[in-house]
């Protein structure tokens, strides 16, 4: 069944994106553990963008009540559920399902799939609000991390073709990261964010949407965490990033680019600085083999434009077996890159601590 990922830190997520509710249920995070409620309701925030003229109108609280999993603000070691409330739903806007599908999103196959049970209103269980759950999932993850020195950050690395500064893969500068956070596109060159802004605002203008790419990296991982083949660090965080919707690409350090490199090229020489074996480069993106280095792990996911539009598109109707046209009407992001950071954090840090309980286990952070 959909809904879950994980082994040592196994999260489920449940709810529709008009149903009454959403949330998740996070299992397997240690019992000590203190969680600062206030910076997880902000780092959820983030994702909500609410209000402004970059994102969707729909005005959510998104504060997570939290039932069960915590005593006086600190993990007892069993499952963790936060439950999200949905109030500003306008159900009417999906009037033409299932009738006539939406190209770009998951009607039709979810139709066929279901028999038609499917609730397909604002995208049901398919939608992207479902991200606020999978956010405070990761967000609990970005605690037990943080307990443990590792520190993960994103920034906006392109929309519709324009550029920010890439990330330096020896040494990420995670303070700018955080930074720019306040940013209305959170970029490390302010003026490439104005630059992605007007892109942004010109397509609304146009009914149309954007995409882009999110580049996220984490630092003071350790050597060896993971496994060969299918419990790469690879593969495990790959999963987790193709599980947040719209998510169409993703590469690891050099990425597709090493494919056109000769190995005395790509490969990172060793050496030994301030008594550690670190590399003198990092197109390995911090990964060899399965496992972490040590050195940062670099990553960059790709997004598609957002699917709903206002501009007329070609359809089917279903009940009539003919082609149709569609225009989608109600509140949707002309670009959900800049919505998608936090999610993108939270993804990587849900991954990485999966595979730090694996090796540490799950004894309790403080006696």
């Amino acid at each position: 069944m959909s809904g879950h990922i994980g082994k040592a830190l196994h999260v489920q997520l449940f709810g529709e994106s008009h149903g009454t509710a959403l949330g998740a249920t996070v299992d397997g995070l240690p019992a000590g553990l203190p969680i600062d409620i206030d910076a997880l309701t902000a780092f959820l925030q983030r994702r909500a963008a609410k209000g402004g003229e970059l994102a969707t109108g729909r005005m959510e609280a998104d504060i997570p009540r939290i039932i069960s999993g915590l005593h006086n603000g600190i993990t007892t070691g069993h499952p963790i559920t936060g439950i999200f409330e949905n109030a500003d739903t306008h159900s009417s806007d999906y009037g033409f399902l299932p009738d006539r599908p939406r190209p770009g999103h998951a009607d039709y196959p979810a139709i066929v799939k279901s028999g038609g049970f499917d609730d397909l209103r604002g995208s049901g269980h398919h939608s992207g609000r479902l991200t606020l759950a999978y956010a405070f999932a990761g967000g609990l993850a970005l605690a037990l991390l943080a307990s443990q020195g590792i520190r993960i950050a994103a920034h906006v690395l392109s929309i519709a073709g324009i550029e920010d500064v890439p990330l330096d893969p020896l040494k990420p500068d995670m303070a700018a990261m955080q930074k720019a956070y306040g940013m209305p596109v959170p970029t490390l060159d302010v003026q490439a964010g104005e630059r992605m802004r007007a892109a942004i605002l010109a397509a609304k203008d146009d009914s149309d949407s954007v995409g882009g790419v999110v580049e996220v990296a984490a630092t003071g991982l350790p050597v060896g965490l993971g496994a060969p083949f299918f419990d790469g660090v690879e593969a495990l965080v790959a999963e987790h990033f193709f599980s947040i919707p719209a998510v169409k690409g993703v590469e690891f350090g050099a990425g597709f680019s090493a494919s056109s490199m000769r190995g005395s090229a790509y490969n990172d020489p060793y050496t030994i600085r301030d008594g550690k074996v670190v590399t003198t480069k990092n197109d390995a993106g911090g990964l060899l083999g399965g496992l972490t280095t040590g050195m940062p792990l670099v990553a960059r996911i790709a997004f598609r434009p957002t699917a709903s539009i206002a501009l007329s598109q070609h359809t089917v109707s279903l009940s009539n077996h003919v082609d149709a046209a569609l225009e989608v009407r109600g509140r949707h992001d002309p670009c959900i890159v800049i919505r998608a950071l936090p999610v993108v954090e939270g993804a990587l840090a849900l991954a990485i601590a999966d595979l730090w309980l694996r090796q540490n286990g799950d004894r309790a952070l403080k006696e």
